[in-house]
Order: structure tokens, then C-alpha cells, then sequence
């Protein structure tokens, strides 16, 4: 069956391809939409759907705080009265002034265990590796996935909870990772985080975990280091995972539990095909999500997307869009529509599903 795609919005947004292949990305669960871009040595943060109703301007920007450093995955409080970058040798947070407001410093996520930092504290040292952090819902925390430094564990990584006021450390949870980066999901309850952390060919780690004032309670979801996490919904319990190598798409229950799994194949009976990480909830019926050729020197173009209903994970149909074929990743918004970005036009597009 194929389901025909509608052009709602399209707007020209410098750096727009990060919110569909990337962690330019933010949304919460009032269900506000935000995209975090770096534009030279500042973050600017759009608000969505002002965007797409014709507001062009940010509205908040923030000073990078180490302007060489372009890692890491960063996070606005929800009222973006103040943002936390997740560097190399620490988390800060700074005002939209670029003023420090606190900074936990850790060890560097350089590669190399031991090695030396000279000359200025914002020089960047060898290495592609990251942490990532993100502000709660209701900003009064902010997690954090961190490395230790020589004065403790060196290399040992943690996952942090920091009182987002003044970067006091409230809770720590050791980590068995040796991380490539990282990124944090936060649950629309507004209680729970969920953190997924890459280790390249050593596979991915996936923890969930919340904080209630005195206790850090966790859930260890790596039995086979192999699920990437994707994707929340408020009209849900759960959370949507896809397999490392793409061979699968799952629905968990929040204590990791399967509640749905749709395993890689030929959904259309053509070539078989891999399910990309590229994936999420339209609304809280339905899964967005991409394959990939199982051969990786097949023609790009032939990648597609698919609709899936949210609750089993039955394929509904490939998605037919009136401007012929879009190889771009997909970013669902979870109101119904959904991104993607054309790199030839240079425009971030809007979609939704055609009515009959």
C-alpha cells in the first residue's frame, strides 16, 4: 500500500539539515519543538512552529562557551533563560550573555589516558569522542554523561544528575561504557531520562533512570549491547529502539520490556532492506521510520519510508511523496507531521499525511 505524503511547510533554515541527521533536536513534553543550531561560534535556538508560521529570527542565542569545540550535545532549559553545553573537559552553563553560570568540570574525553593539556583551557584535544547533557522538563536538573579525570577513576564514565541552579552534583551512576558519544532522551512523564550511548563496533548502551529528590533509581537495558533509542511519545508508555546493525525496530515498556518488534525484510516485496536509525512517532498511532539497501553500494535514492502503526509495529504502507522520491532522514515531530531536509534546495520541509 502506499500512503501519499502532503507538503505542509517549507522554509529555508541555515544548519536545518542537524534536525534530521543530527541532535539539533529538542522537544519536550508541552509539547514545544526547538531546534539547537551552531551558527559560527554561537547556538541559536528556533522555536518550530514559529518558524513555520513565518518567524525567522532565533528566539534565544547563546555564546559558544569553548568555540573549537564542535561536540557533544548541548541543552536549553525550557524557558531558554539558560543552556548547557556538554564540552570536552566540562558541563557549563551560561546565560544568554554568554555569562558563566556554574561549571562541572570532569576528566577530557580526549583518547588518549594521561595526555597533557598545555596553553589555553579551550584548547581541544585529539579525538572525535563526546558526552552529551540535557535539562529536565521543568529545569530544575540537568543529566549529564561524563568522563573522570586522573584525581579519581580516570577514564571510568558516569552518567550525572547536577541541581541545575549552581552544577551540584545530586547523584552519580557508573557506566561500563568506553564511549564514542552519546545523547539523552527525556520522557514526557517528566520523570524519567533516557541516555544511549554509542561505542562504535563495540555496540550501544541504553539506561533509563529517575531522580526523586534523594534517589537515583535505573534500568540497565544491555543484555546485547545492540539497541539504539530513538524516540518517546506522550500517548505512550514506552519507548522505540532500533537494532544496531538495523535487522529490527522495537516497542519497549519503559522497564525495557518488548511490547512490539518488526524485524528487517522486504516490506515490499523488491530487495531486502535494513531499518535505518532514522525513525520515530508521527502521533501516537502511527511510526515513521527508514530503510537503507542491505548492500551498502546500492543507489542512495532507493532508501524510503514507511508508515507503521505505533502499537504492533505492522507496516502500513511506504509513503509516496508528490515531489518524487526523498532520500532525506526523517524527524517526527509526534503532532502528526513530520521533517525532512533538501539538501539541493536547501530547505527544511514539513509533511503530512494526505487525506483522501
Amino acid at each position: 500500500m502506499s500512503i501519499t505524503a502532503q507538503l505542509s511547510d517549507s522554509v529555508e533554515l541555515p544548519g536545518g539539515a542537524a534536525l534530521v541527521n543530527g541532535f539539533a533536536f529538542e522537544s519536550r513534553g508541552d509539547a514545544s519543538r526547538r531546534a539547537l543550531l551552531q551558527n559560527g561560534h554561537e547556538l541559536e535556538v528556533y522555536d518550530l512552529y514559529e518558524v513555520f508560521s513565518g518567524e525567522r529570527a532565533p528566539t534565544a542565542v547563546f555564546p559558544l562557551p569553548w568555540p573549537e569545540w564542535n561536540r557533544g550535545v548541548h541543552s536549553v532549559s525550557p524557558d531558554a533563560s539558560f543552556a548547557v553545553f556538554s564540552g570536552q573537559r566540562a558541563v557549563r552553563a551560561v546565560g544568554p550573555r554568554g555569562e558563566l553560570l556554574w561549571e562541572y568540570r570532569h576528566g577530557c574525553w580526549g583518547p588518549e589516558l594521561g595526555h597533557a593539556h598545555t596553553g589555553d583551557d579551550q584548547e581541544v584535544c585529539r579525538g572525535l569522542e563526546h558526552g552529551s547533557c540535557r535539562v529536565s522538563d521543568d529545569g530544575r536538573l540537568v543529566w549529564a554523561h561524563v568522563v573522570l579525570g586522573r584525581d579519581e577513576q580516570e577514564g571510568q564514565e558516569f552518567w550525572v544528575v547536577l541541581d541545575a541552579r549552581d552544577g551540584r552534583e545530586l547523584a552519580r551512576l557508573p557506566l561500563d561504557s568506553v564511549a564514542s558519544g552519546s545523547h539523552h532522551v527525556s520522557h514526557p512523564d517528566g520523570r524519567h531520562m533516557g541516555l544511549c550511548i554509542g561505542m562504535g563496533q563495540d555496540g550501544i548502551l541504553l539506561h533509563w533512570a529517575r531522580w526523586d529528590g534523594e534517589k537515583l533509581t535505573d534500568w540497565d537495558l544491555n543484555e546485547g549491547l545492540d539497541r539504539i533509542l530513538v524516540d518517546v511519545h506522550s500517548g505512550l508508555a514506552g519507548f522505540l529502539t532500533v537494532e544496531h546493525y538495523g535487522s529490527d525496530l522495537r516497542l519497549h515498556a519503559l522497564d525495557g520490556a518488548v511490547l512490539a518488534e518488526r524485524a528487517a525484510g522486504s516490506c515490499d516485496d523488491e530487495d531486502p532492506v535494513g531499518w535505518d536509525y532514522g525513525c520515530g512517532f508521527v502521533d501516537a498511532d502511527t511510526v515513521i521510520a527508514s530503510t537503507v539497501e542491505s548492500d551498502e553500494d546500492e543507489d542512495p535514492d532507493r532508501a524510503r519510508h514507511w508508515m507503521l502503526d505505533a502499537r504492533t509495529l505492522q507496516v502500513r504502507g511506504g509513503i509516496s511523496y508528490p515531489t518524487g522520491p526523498v532520500d532525506s532522514y526523517v524527524r517526527p515531530l509526534g503532532d502528526g507531521s513530520w521533517l525532512t531536509y533538501d539538501g539541493r534546495r536547501g530547505t527544511l520541509d514539513r509533511w503530512i499525511e494526505a487525506t483522501s
